[in-house]
């Protein structure tokens, strides 16, 4: 049986958690400590010429476009995109300058529509955390309800019990994951940077 002191250490537990979902009044749903940037500058990350109409046309080389999902999955490691973007750009007869913009205009625009697909995905998961916050407080104060009661319906407090340490357990693992999560839009910030750097460097 749940006992009245791990009672009380849900109710801190989530009062906690609930503080810590709107640290910024403009974005009421975003869960996390780092500050919410919706969108990654591009003065912020691409230090080289204008890219012009690169911004639509990357998409019509097929072999730049396979470069982009190569180099902007987070499944390659950093130093292998690096590697495979310096080879590319390298190679003879290739026209570094367009190509390069090419290949930075398809990764910048991959890496921030990835980037804004995590951020929709905290937010909705921090939605659902306010809920079940709310239906595990309703249900911590049904509980409390049915202890105080003489003679005390044994079954009903078991079960309800049971069911608040599930829903409690599930609120935990998803705050545990959106912990993680929190740091991704920064490490595809920082994977932008670094391939633009790259590809600078190699059309300088």
């Amino acid at each position: 049986m749940i006992s009245r002191a791990a009672i009380g250490a849900l109710f801190a537990g989530i009062a906690s958690t609930q503080l810590c979902l709107a640290a910024d009044p403009r974005y009421p749903d975003w869960p996390c400590a780092q500050a919410k940037v919706p969108e990654i500058s591009l003065a912020a990350v691409w230090a080289g010429p204008p890219l012009g109409d690169a911004e639509e046309k990357w998409k019509n080389d097929p072999k730049v476009s396979a470069l982009v999902e190569k180099a902007a999955a987070r499944k390659t490691p950093l130093d292998d995109a690096q590697k495979v973007i310096t080879e590319f750009l390298s190679a003879p007869g290739t026209d570094k300058i367009p190509t390069g913009k090419l290949l930075f205009a398809g990764l910048f625009e991959q890496l921030n529509a990835e980037r804004s697909s995590v951020m929709g995905g905290l937010e909705r998961v921090t939605r659902k955390q306010r809920q079940a916050a709310d239906k595990i407080r309703t249900d911590t104060i049904a509980l409390q309800a049915l202890q105080d009661v003489t003679p005390p319906d044994q079954p009903k407090i078991e079960e309800l019990g049971n069911q608040l340490v599930w829903e409690t357990r599930i609120f935990e693992d998803r705050r545990r994951v959106v912990k993680f999560v929190c740091d991704v839009p920064t490490a595809i910030d920082q994977r932008l940077f670094a391939l633009g750097r790259t590809i600078q460097q190699e059309i300088e």
